[in-house]
């Protein structure tokens, strides 16, 4: 048999998940998504990601601001729903959201719960060096993913940037949703309390924190750049110009913090030193750093603030 869902997405990360949900045959009556955010210099209101492609299905498509008022509450009962699937909506659920469909609600989340609850898991587990992580379906209740886990997938971190570990994450969480909710549909879903230790929250980036502190190690500065890696992009500044920095490796070397200490852009860490790879200046594209050389000389001795 097939489900009567409704899916609960905005971003990038969520669209595989109603793909696999499509294809899989449930029947999702509607979507519900962010509201279109402006965007661009023009600051043209677009929609995301999970309302372009679910439009593009033909699913019917939702933007309420919030999900608080009675109305909204009653037109997402009226769906008569057997279970909702959540995948970085970005709004919390009230309880009378919680409690409308008959087999409750379920969340795709990428981190091993109860480590980075919240906003930013999978960059925030780069950033601190975690060796692995992973995604999780967890049964919904009034916490901040604090519901029991139905199923979980591990990987490893190695040297991917939170951009390449979000895709990664993305796709195996597709596959992870459609078997939980299989098992859901033959009864056969059980369910695990997360653990009341290694608790961790991962609060939304903000802008101050993607400034590199070039006087950290080189490995913690590596973490810090892969885990904002594309996007916002940690950064730095040097001759006056703001540069992000995408990718770079730890190399052995020494020097001032923050100095250029290599004809191919190495720089100086507190302990070690960083290859740069892959940088951005400020209003152009991503590029090698040996691109950037032939236009913008960085010679041994240069700065980075």
């Amino acid at each position: 048999m097939t489900l009567r869902l409704a899916f609960l997405g905005t971003p990038d990360f969520a669209v595989p998940t109603l793909a696999e949900l499509l294809a899989q045959g449930h029947d999702i009556p509607c979507v519900y998504s962010q509201p279109p955010r402006p965007k661009g210099r023009g600051l043209v209101a677009e929609p995301g990601p999970v309302h372009k492609f679910a439009q593009a299905t033909g699913l019917e498509v939702r933007t309420p601001l919030s999900l608080k008022d009675s109305e909204q509450q009653d037109l997402f009962t009226a769906l008569d729903l057997d279970a909702v699937v959540v995948v970085a909506y970005g709004l919390l659920l009230p309880k009378p959201i919680l409690e409308a469909p008959t087999l409750g609600c379920f969340n795709l989340h990428g981190s091993l719960l109860p480590r980075w609850r919240g906003a930013a898991p999978i960059q925030r587990a780069v950033m601190a060096g975690d060796t692995e992580t992973g995604v999780m379906v967890m049964h919904m209740d009034k916490g901040l993913d604090t519901g029991p886990v139905l199923m979980a997938e591990k990987v490893a971190v190695g040297r991917k940037t939170s951009g390449e570990l979000t895709d990664q994450l993305s796709r195996l969480g597709a596959d992870l949703m459609g078997r939980a909710l299989g098992a859901l549909e033959r009864g056969q879903a059980g369910e695990q309390a997360q653990s009341e230790e290694g608790v961790t929250y991962a609060k939304k980036i903000s802008k101050e924190e993607a400034r590199i502190d070039w006087s950290q190690n080189a490995v913690a500065v590596d973490c810090h750049i892969r885990g904002l890696s594309p996007v916002p992009g940690a950064w730095t500044e040097v001759k006056g110009e703001r540069l992000k920095i995408l990718y770079a490796e730890p190399v052995s070397g020494k020097g001032a913090s923050g100095s250029v200490i290599g004809d191919d852009l190495t720089v100086a860490c507190g302990t070690g030193a960083l290859r740069l790879l892959k940088v951005q200046r400020a209003g152009g594209k991503a590029m090698d750093a040996a691109e950037l050389l032939k236009g913008f000389a960085l010679p041994t001795g240069t700065r980075f603030s």
